[in-house]
């Protein structure tokens, strides 16, 4: 007979770099939503940034195809041919920049861009610019690795949220290596602007810096057009794009993205996915129907976020008190929350979170979960994600957010 194993107080001693790996606190978000679900209470989950979009059904059938065609082994560590070259063309069309195959490396999806791109640009004791408030993979994952997280800020301008260039430029030392710049940004929907981006461009090349540009939200626009670092002159050769199918299509779940960059990065990329066996083959199949088959589908996905953005918004602008911008990509809005904090006694953004889900159902993240703090930071954020909830549930649970706020539950 098989004999368990049991917890032990004491055993083998793990390594302490893994304190570093705080990961996505989105997560510990969605369980306290379980609990509270648990409880009987209806949650309306706009705390984790997925899609309940369905995958387009010729993307799946794709795969299937690729499955019944034996489409099952090992794939190239760089992933394989067609899609490399779809991507490139796909790339190129975005920057208007010349990429050719050898400039991809397919990754089994976009986290895993960030992760060898800061294995790939830095030694231990090496620092590393990343945004704040932004994606919190950034900031462990740089530390995991022995590299020092430097964090630069977005301000609140009143119109939106923009880099602090003079606090970016007074961060670079001479032990700075690398840049995280996430245009179209997640939490706070920030996105640069041409000249935000030259000014980025010329710190970039004074210093000598390599840049990870996270694309993932580059294309979920709902009106204007994506500016991209990239395309700036003397920058393509600086520039490892983070390009994934997550959110374009509709596919979080198939794990697959790409490093698209010069050929010694996407090399460095491979030697590093040939240790992960590269990315499920048929799931690259998938992503080439993705590339080169018909766009109808994102279409119809763009509407529909679209759609959940606006009626986010016009319930979130009738709350006295809080206040917001309008996204002009992405599938976050991020409210400012201190005088509705105040409305029901609540003095903590993490405790208005807990008491708004326990007393409405409505789940989200806050500033906390968006990395650390900086000195001298204004205001109280909430971030709310609306591609995971239907339009129905949206008025549902922020008119009854909206009541809660206002005294009427």
């Amino acid at each position: 007979m098989a004999q368990s194993v049991t917890p032990r107080a004491t055993g083998p001693r793990l390594a302490s770099r893994l304190a570093q790996l705080e990961g996505e606190t989105a997560y510990a978000v969605f369980e306290a939503a379980a609990a509270v679900a648990a409880q009987g209470i209806k949650v309306y989950p706009f705390h984790l940034g997925d899609l309940n979009i369905p995958t387009p059904a010729p993307i799946v059938d794709a795969a299937l195809r690729a499955i019944r065609e034996g489409k099952t082994g090992y794939a190239p560590a760089a992933g394989i041919m067609p899609l490399r070259e779809a991507l490139a063309d796909e790339v190129t069309r975005l920057h208007g920049i010349g990429y050719v195959a050898d400039n991809v490396a397919v990754q089994s999806g976009g986290s895993h861009v960030i992760l060898k791109f800061v294995q790939v640009a830095t030694d231990p004791g090496d620092e590393v610019l990343y945004p704040v408030p932004g994606f919190l993979i950034y900031e462990s994952t740089i530390q995991f690795y022995g590299a020092v997280a430097t964090p630069y800020r977005l301000v609140d301008t009143g119109a939106g949220f923009k880099i602090d260039l003079d606090h970016l430029a007074a961060q670079i030392t001479p032990r700075t290596r690398a840049l995280i710049l996430n245009n179209c940004q997640n939490p706070t929907a920030a996105e640069s602007d041409r000249r935000e981006l030259e000014r980025i461009a010329e710190l970039v090349q004074k210093h000598d810096l390599l840049v990870m540009a996270d694309d993932a939200y580059a294309e979920i626009r709902y009106e204007g057009e994506t500016q991209f670092l990239q395309s700036l002159p003397g920058m393509a050769d600086r520039t490892v794009t983070l390009y994934t199918f997550s959110k374009k299509y509709a596919m979080t779940g198939w794990r697959l993205g790409a490093a698209i960059a010069t050929p010694p990065i996407v090399q460095a990329f491979a030697a590093l996915s040939t240790n992960e066996s590269g990315t499920a083959n048929f799931t690259q199949w998938a992503g080439l129907e993705a590339l080169r088959g018909d766009q109808t589908g994102v279409g119809r996905l763009l509407a529909t976020l679209k759609d959940r953005r606006d009626v986010t918004l016009e319930i979130l602008a009738g709350i006295d008190g809080l206040r917001l911008h309008r996204p002009l990509s992405t599938i976050y809005i991020y409210p400012e929350v201190s005088r509705v904090m105040e409305r029901v006694g609540v003095a903590d953004v993490r405790g208005f979170a807990a008491a708004a889900l326990q007393h409405t159902g409505v789940s989200f993240c806050t500033r906390r979960n968006f990395g650390r703090p900086m000195p001298g930071e204004q205001g109280l954020y909430i971030r709310l994600a609306f591609s995971g909830i239907d339009t129905a549930e949206i008025r549902e649970g922020l008119g009854r957010l909206k009541d809660w706020i206002e005294g009427r539950q």
